[in-house]
């Protein structure tokens, strides 16, 4: 076998790159990549590309991608998650219709500004080293297109929503913007991706269950 693309579920707390170098070491392959970074704290579809496959990596983070997240109203985080710094907090004047009418505000193509802890680079550098390094970071907006989004419940102060768009777009970016026009500021607090284009993540792997399938195992290359 020259190649493999392997869905995987990665776990709360795994980089990327852990899923990654646990897979290279565990399936005994040379080449191992993924197409599509997620953030720690995130769970979900990880599409990692093995051998031959590497070379499609392009090709997979083409696709749209389809998310459920978690919004904290209230709270202003340095990284717009909730692994950041508290800067503010502030009062929620919870009012559901209006927090259905802003989210859906989002559909369509909007231009959104990146959270400046991110692996964007700013002069070659990634914007989240600046960032730590306490250097001021803004980002300039860029277009992207939110196909879909769907409360799936509201709990003061959460909110839960299903969201397909486009590659590119931050949903950390969403739950920021979403607190700023409601004026009480917002934050991501659990983020979990179900879907890259037509692959979904009730067909990925868990890390263990893949590294015991011995079909999956490479030849080094």
């Amino acid at each position: 076998m020259n190649e493999l693309i392997l869905p995987i579920d990665k776990p709360v707390g795994w980089t990327s790159f852990d899923v990654v170098a646990k897979l290279r070491g565990g399936l005994k392959w040379k080449k191992v990549g993924h197409a599509g970074t997620l953030d720690p704290a995130a769970t979900g579809l990880l599409i990692i590309l093995c051998g031959d496959a590497t070379t499609r990596a392009d090709e997979f983070m083409e696709l749209g991608k389809t998310y459920r997240a978690v919004a904290k109203l209230g709270v202003v985080t340095d990284s717009d998650d909730l692994d950041g710094e508290v800067i503010a907090e502030h009062d929620v004047q919870w009012n559901e219709r209006l927090i259905e009418s802003e989210l859906r505000s989002f559909v369509g193509e909007i231009a959104q500004r990146p959270p400046a802890v991110s692996a964007i680079r700013i002069g070659g550098k990634r914007s989240y080293k600046l960032a730590r390094a306490g250097r001021a970071v803004e980002l300039p907006e860029r277009p992207v297109h939110v196909h879909s989004l769907d409360i799936v419940e509201m709990n003061k102060p959460f909110v839960t929503f299903e969201m397909r768009c486009s590659k590119g777009t931050y949903v950390r970016s969403i739950a920021r913007d979403l607190g700023e026009r409601l004026g009480c500021g917002g934050t991501l607090a659990a983020l979990r991706r179900t879907a890259v284009g037509p692959i979904e993540v009730r067909d990925a792997w868990t890390l263990s269950a893949a590294l015991a399938i011995p079909e999956f195992r490479g030849n080094r290359s």
